[in-house]
Formats: C-alpha cells, sequence, structure tokens
C-alpha cells in the first residue's frame, strides 16, 4: 500500500511538471510509452495540445521528460527506473512455438543378398576373425547353399567335427595301448609309490624312469588323450560366440529359421526339451565316449566322477541359451556318438590300425579297484605322507647346514688332539707286547 502511495505521487509530480514545461515549449515532442494498463493525460497549450500517455501507478514502467533546463530529484529516481525497466521486454506466451522434434538418427543403409535379407556385413556380423568366419560360413551355407538356419548349424558342425577325426583316430590308438599294457605300468608305479612314500627318492627316480623308457617303447603317450579336447575348445568357443552374436543381433530370419518344437532360434527353448537332449547326450559321450578306455583307468577314476557330474552342473546355464546354440551342442554330441559306434565295429578298428581292446579281470592287476570313499582316504593318507617325507627331509637339510657351520659337538670322553693320559695296565700291556717281539 504504502509503494502504491509513493508511485501515485510521483506520478502527480512527473503531471504537473509536464504540465509546466509545456507551457515554455509549445512545439514538444509527444512523450509515450508502450506498457499495459495506459491512461491519457492532456497538457494544455498556447500553440497546440499534446497527448501524453502515461502509466497507472501500479504499472509505471516508463516515462520520458522533456528537454529543459529544470531538473527534479525525484525525475532523476524516475528516470532510473524508466531506464532499467526499458530494458525488459514483454514476452506473449500464447505466440512461443512448440518445441521442435528430436533429429532421428538415419538408418544406415542395409545391403540386401540374393534372398532378401540384410548381409552380414551390413548388420555388423562376419569378419577375419575366427568367429566372425564361422558367420560367413553360417551365412554362406544359408544364403548360397540355400539351408535353413537349424540344417546350417547342423552341415557346419559335422564339416568341423569331420576335419578334426583323425585326431579322434590318433586319440584311440593311444587308449587302446595305454588299455592293453596297463598291467605292466601298474606294476611301475605301484613300485613308484612305495619307494615314495618309504622316503626312498633314488627308487622313486629309477621307477619314474623305467616308466618313460616303457611308454617310448611301446609309443604311448597320456597326453594324446588330451588331443582332442585341446582343438575341439577353441572351436566350440566359436561357434558359441557367432550363434550367440547372430541370436542377440538379431537376424531375423533366425527367428523362424529352427524345426520342429524350436522354430525360433533366437530365443531359449520354452520347453527344456533342448537343455535335456544335451545334457543326455553329453553324459552319454562321457560315458561310452572315445575317452572309456582312458576314464576306466584307476589313476582317472577321479576324473571320471568330475565329468559324469558335468551334465547337470551344466543345466541350469544352459536352460536359458538361445536355441540355436543348444542346436549346435546337441549335434556335436550326437556326432560324437555316431563316432564311438563306428569306431567300435572291428573291421573299422583295423583298417585305422586300432589295437584291439583287451579285458583285463579285476583281480589280476595289481592295482585293485577301489570304491570312491576308500580312494579318496588312501588319496588322503598318500599325500599326508608325502608331507611328512618332505618335511623330514627340510629338518635333515636343516641340521646339517647348522652342523657345517657351527661349533664342533663333543662325542667322546676323551680330548683326541691331545695324548692320552697312560694308564698302568697299558703300559704294562704295551711292555709285555715288547718283550714279545724281541724274543
Amino acid at each position: 500500500m504504502l509503494s502504491s502511495k509513493v508511485h501515485y505521487l510521483r506520478y502527480a509530480r512527473a503531471a504537473n511538471f509536464l504540465n509546466l514545461s509545456n507551457k515554455f515549449t509549445p512545439d514538444i515532442v509527444d512523450t509515450s510509452c508502450n506498457t499495459t494498463n495506459v491512461r491519457n493525460f492532456h497538457a494544455a497549450s498556447p500553440a497546440k495540445i499534446n497527448v501524453h500517455r502515461l502509466l497507472l501507478p501500479s504499472t509505471l514502467n516508463a516515462l520520458a521528460l522533456p528537454n529543459s533546463g529544470i531538473r527534479f530529484a525525484s525525475a532523476d529516481a524516475v528516470a532510473t527506473n524508466v531506464a532499467t525497466d526499458a530494458t525488459k521486454a514483454v514476452v506473449d506466451l500464447s505466440t512461443i512455438p512448440e518445441a521442435p522434434a528430436a533429429p532421428v538418427a538415419e538408418a544406415s543403409a542395409q545391403v540386401l543378398n540374393a534372398a532378401g535379407e540384410p548381409t552380414f556385413a551390413s548388420i555388423g556380423l562376419g569378419g577375419w576373425t575366427p568367429v566372425g568366419l564361422v558367420e560367413n560360413c553360417m551365412e554362406f551355407l544359408h544364403i548360397s547353399c540355400d539351408m535353413p538356419w537349424w540344417g546350417a548349424i547342423a552341415v557346419g558342425t559335422l564339416v568341423v567335427r569331420t576335419i578334426i577325426f583323425p585326431l579322434v583316430i590318433m586319440a584311440q590308438r593311444n587308449a587302446a595301448k595305454l588299455n592293453n599294457f596297463m598291467p605292466q605300468m601298474q606294476v611301475l608305479q605301484v613300485k613308484m609309490t612305495e619307494a615314495r612314500q618309504s622316503g626312498n627318492a633314488i627308487d622313486s627316480a629309477r621307477y619314474a624312469q623305467e616308466m618313460m623308457l616303457f611308454m617310448k617303447e611301446k609309443q604311448i603317450n597320456p597326453l594324446k588323450n588330451m588331443i582332442v579336447p585341446l582343438a575341439q575348445a577353441p572351436l566350440f568357443i566359436s561357434f558359441f560366440m557367432s550363434l550367440r552374436a547372430m541370436a542377440n543381433t538379431p537376424v531375423e530370419s533366425m527367428r523362424d529359421g529352427g524345426l520342429f518344437w524350436f522354430t525360433d532360434l533366437t530365443v531359449a527353448d520354452p520347453t527344456f526339451m533342448l537343455p535335456l537332449i544335451t545334457s543326455a547326450t553329453l553324459y552319454l559321450t562321457i560315458e561310452i565316449g572315445t575317452d572309456s578306455a582312458r576314464l576306466s583307468a584307476q589313476n582317472m577314476s577321479m576324473m571320471k566322477y568330475v565329468l559324469r557330474a558335468l551334465p547337470i552342473a551344466i543345466f541350469p546355464f544352459t536352460m536359458n541359451f538361445p536355441a540355436a546354440i543348444l542346436t549346435y551342442w546337441a549335434c556335436s554330441n550326437f556326432i560324437s556318438l555316431g563316432q564311438v559306434a563306428m569306431l567300435r565295429i572291428p573291421a573299422v578298428r583295423d583298417y585305422f590300425k586300432i589295437d584291439r581292446m583287451v579285458i583285463h579281470k579285476p583281480d589280476n592287476l595289481p592295482i585293485k579297484k577301489k570304491g570312491f570313499v576308500k580312494g579318496m582316504k588312501e588319496s588322503w593318507e598318500n599325500m599326508k605322507i608325502s608331507k611328512e617325507i618332505e618335511e623330514r627331509q627340510r629338518l635333515d637339510e636343516i641340521r646339517f647346514a647348522k652342523a657345517g657351520k657351527g661349533p664342533l659337538v663333543k662325542t667322546f670322553k676323551y680330548d683326541p688332539t691331545k695324548p692320552r693320559p697312560a694308564t698302568g695296565s697299558t703300559s704294562s700291556t704295551s711292555t709285555s707286547t715288547v718283550q714279545a717281539k724281541k724274543s
């Protein structure tokens, strides 16, 4: 309320000043302000009547005063407020345009292949890496050979497993020799274990050397059985990553490129049939596969139990895999089972020069078959004995070092560096000995 009265007094003084100024300056220029809530103020003049538009006291924003020699302090304050408020522009909110739409990124041009589908290169797949090469091969089988996606995956798996089939033959030959010469190897193994447990490092090293010479003579190498897993590992990883990338991109034609109940290869199987088939075929491959002779050996009993539990352990993870990955995995397991069935035929084994498997009676073997619990206890006892022997050898080395560097330990009754004191018995004995020699 007080501010309204102050503005009104300023307004009245300015009006009086304009009235007085018009009497002396009849040709004054029209003074006006462009604001809202304006009323006309007329100042009489002898020459002409000028119309002055002034603001109401509540909305006083601008006031232009004529050029005259009379100045008032209140006029200066008003002029300052006018100069400050004049810079403020009145914005009509109804005239603000709508916000422009967000720019849409231009989609990259997709190149279509002969089947009318985008090429892998245009959607970010393919390349010269192992994963990219697998993707290029899958695209070639699907486009050039006009195969559905499940057929391309199956044929690609068959081609890869055929390439590494010679390694399977090599592992089969080595496994057959390991099985046939198992009794002789177990004899050396028992002797080496007994020598190690007794702390006889020399005999243990000698029996280990005999074992190496025997395996070299019979052309046996336990590491040859690891050739197939080591060769399959990079291939499996490449197929896994390439099929996962194809399913996640996704390749649109893979949505209906499946078979039977799994028509969509880009998502997991909702019936869980593919994970079950994959785990079951993996278990059969481990149980009766190409490594059956190696897994039945006594020294591989622990590995046998671990591999048997593997299909059950991986089932919760394979449940969420895309159907394309499980299609490859199941095809690979079925091909392995087919190779096993073929290599069990005697004519086929003779053709590939694989020795016939000799069946050994468990009672005739030096190492008797043990149960899982008994084998674990025996392994634990052997570990404890080996640790005690190593600790004993370490203490012997410490004592030997101390004895060589420390002072001599007195283990005699008299000092051997000084003459031994003569006794009566010894002197009489020496005298009688001398007289006997003279006589």
